[in-house]
């Protein structure tokens, strides 16, 4: 398994969600300018494949060409590609956690459809037995999974069970002679069933509180009481196989039990934390594509005898665009690596790496949702942008936007809608404290007595690089356990009745561990390097956090003036300003013209 020292860092080991709460420097995060020669080799061998057999066939994906989805994972599988996280002794490829994000983002570029089949074959396809399974069971699935030879999917939805996941009706029944169980029910949205060799279903025994995992095999010729409903018609994504499963006294042998009786729950709770981070991986590529598309249309593309990209409005665009996709790249690749060194901690204090896997995603589950939340609107907001840019051929299927546009939407909703992300990211925050793992509430009440004190009206020395922007992030800290911790001692055990608060608070979190990913990962390239060489990098940072600062004052004072009142209320509202409040404010207009015209200049995304 690789670890962190192929990588040449030496790293700080961080709790998840104690970001919050403490300081992070730029020595103990992992960029992508660091991977090792080897993660370089798979990176290049991955986008020669998309762009010879993927990019060019897109209207293969668009015609609902289910086929040739299932023809590219036996190709992946060819490469190896669907076994980079699985042990060798099980057929695959033995790769750490940094290298399974590599290949979800390079795979995931070129098409939602072959992204949705690929990220649930390998993640809650596989991931499950991979993490869960007994050794017999590992044994006769995952070489199969890993090689592509079957193709998995998972089967947790129904029609009246989705974010509420447990509550779902499909039954196990145990047969009179304890050998097998029976099952009953019925699941959609189910992605891969078309061409799945092998399904995770979640169904429930008796009365049981929590539902039951079971792994089912399944063949056309021999459905075992199996039946498929038509593909759905689907916005986007037209090629990912998705489709109604039914099943009918469907038998299953005890020994198909993935853990144990009710353990279910948590499986698919922990499946979807891992499903989450790479989620945000998987729109990465797609972002980078089609920021290089829009850039070389508004270079070509000419109205009043200049190329629209010379245009102050189209440079905008390109610029936040642009900016989005970094600041995706900058966090999404700090999780992994946290999550890597955790999973090598673990290994190393002697835990199997079924176990270190799965306390290693565990413990960044609200980075993991904050991923999510962040990346799938970013793709989104890219595809939307590179729409306008293009205008009316925008529209057309001729070009790659519109689909793009179309298969982004649905990453907002899978994985958790990013309205029950949101809602995590706080509650697993507010978990973490009241279990104390985490100490919230005395640096949240540190703020508050703060608030009570006379502010420094000292000038202070801002002259190295990004000294201003690390002391605002420590203040937007403060801003996020003010209106936290507040609102926890107002609504106490109710506060998770107040979403629209929690989703205020939610935002808080999101945009300051984004903005700092993001000063973090410039600042440890021009370490690297230098500030000549990173001028648009160290414009992006500088915009990310302009972005994250007004939208925390918005939600922030939303928030306030809810449920505070009176002097309190005025107290914490100047307490905000003072913490969203630039000593030197950036030239926003200056920074998107910086970033937008090496973009420009370059003709593609090119950080």
């Amino acid at each position: 398994m690789e670890t962190g020292t192929k990588n040449k860092t030496t790293m700080t080991a961080i709790k998840g969600g104690e970001f919050i709460i403490k300081e992070t420097k730029c020595e103990d995060i992992f960029i992508t300018e660091e991977f090792s020669e080897e993660q370089q080799m798979m990176k290049e061998s991955i986008i020669e494949f998309t762009d010879r057999e993927v990019w060019p066939h897109k209207e293969r994906f668009e015609n609902k060409d289910y086929a040739f989805t299932a023809e590219l994972m036996k190709k992946l599988g060819d490469l190896g590609m669907l076994g980079i996280s699985v042990p060798e002794q099980y057929g695959g490829m033995g790769m750490g956690f940094v290298s399974t994000m590599l290949v979800c983002d390079y795979v995931s570029g070129a098409s939602g459809s072959l992204a949705t089949a690929y990220g649930a074959h390998t993640g809650i396809g596989t991931m499950p037995i991979l993490l869960y399974g007994t050794e017999a069971q590992k044994e006769k699935y995952i070489p199969k999974l890993a090689s592509g030879e079957w193709i998995g999917a998972y089967c947790l939805t129904e029609p009246g069970a989705g974010s509420d996941a447990n509550s779902g009706k499909t039954k196990a029944v145990l047969s009179e002679d304890g050998k097998t169980y029976k099952i009953t029910g019925q699941k959609m949205w189910i992605s891969n069933a078309g061409f799945c060799n092998v399904m995770i279903v979640f169904a429930r025994i008796e009365d049981d509180k929590n539902i039951t995992a079971f792994i089912v095999e399944y063949d056309s010729e021999n459905p075992n009481g199996i039946t498929m409903g038509e593909e759905e018609k689907k916005l986007g994504i037209n090629a990912s196989s998705t489709r109604q499963v039914f099943f009918t006294d469907t038998v299953v042998s005890i020994d198909n039990m993935l853990s144990e009786r009710s353990k279910g729950f948590k499986i698919a709770m922990n499946s979807l934390n891992v499903g989450r981070i790479k989620l945000a991986a998987a729109g990465l590529d797609a972002s980078r594509r089609l920021v290089t598309e829009s850039v070389k249309y508004a270079n070509e593309r000419i109205q009043f005898k200049t190329p629209i990209a010379n245009f102050g409005a189209i440079k905008f665009k390109i610029a936040e665009m642009t900016t989005k996709t970094y600041s995706t790249n900058a966090m999404a690749y700090r999780i992994s690596k946290d999550i890597q060194n955790k999973i090598d901690s673990l290994v190393s204090e002697g835990k199997s790496h079924q176990e270190a896997e799965l306390k290693g995603v565990e413990e960044f589950a609200i980075e993991c949702a904050i991923a999510k939340v962040f990346a799938s609107e970013s793709v989104q907001y890219v595809a939307d942008e590179g729409i306008q840019i293009f205008g009316g051929m925008g529209f057309s299927k001729d070009t790659p936007m519109e689909a793009a546009w179309r298969d982004a939407r649905i990453s907002r909703i899978y994985e958790g809608t990013n309205e029950i992300n949101r809602l995590l990211t706080v509650g697993m925050l507010l978990k973490k404290a009241f279990k104390g793992e985490l100490d919230i509430m005395t640096p949240a009440m540190e703020v508050g007595q703060s608030l009570l004190g006379i502010p420094s009206f000292d000038t202070p020395d801002y002259t190295a690089l990004f000294s201003e922007e690390k002391e605002l992030i420590n203040k937007l800290k403060k801003s996020f356990l003010m209106v936290a911790g507040k609102a926890v001692e107002t609504f106490g055990m109710e506060l998770d009745k107040q979403q629209q608060i929690l989703m205020n608070t939610a935002d808080m979190m999101i945009q300051i561990y984004v903005a700092e990913s993001v000063i973090l990962k410039t600042e440890k390239l021009v370490k690297r390097t230098s500030e000549k060489e990173n001028e648009a990098q160290i414009a992006m940072a500088k915009l990310a956090l302009y972005n994250a600062v007004e939208i925390i004052a918005t939600k922030g004072k939303e928030s306030i003036i809810s449920f505070a009142t009176g002097d309190e209320q005025r107290m914490m509202l100047m307490g905000l300003k003072r913490f969203t409040k630039y000593v030197n404010y950036p030239n926003v207009i200056e920074l998107r013209k910086t970033i937008a015209d090496e973009v420009i200049a370059e003709n593609k995304y090119c950080f």
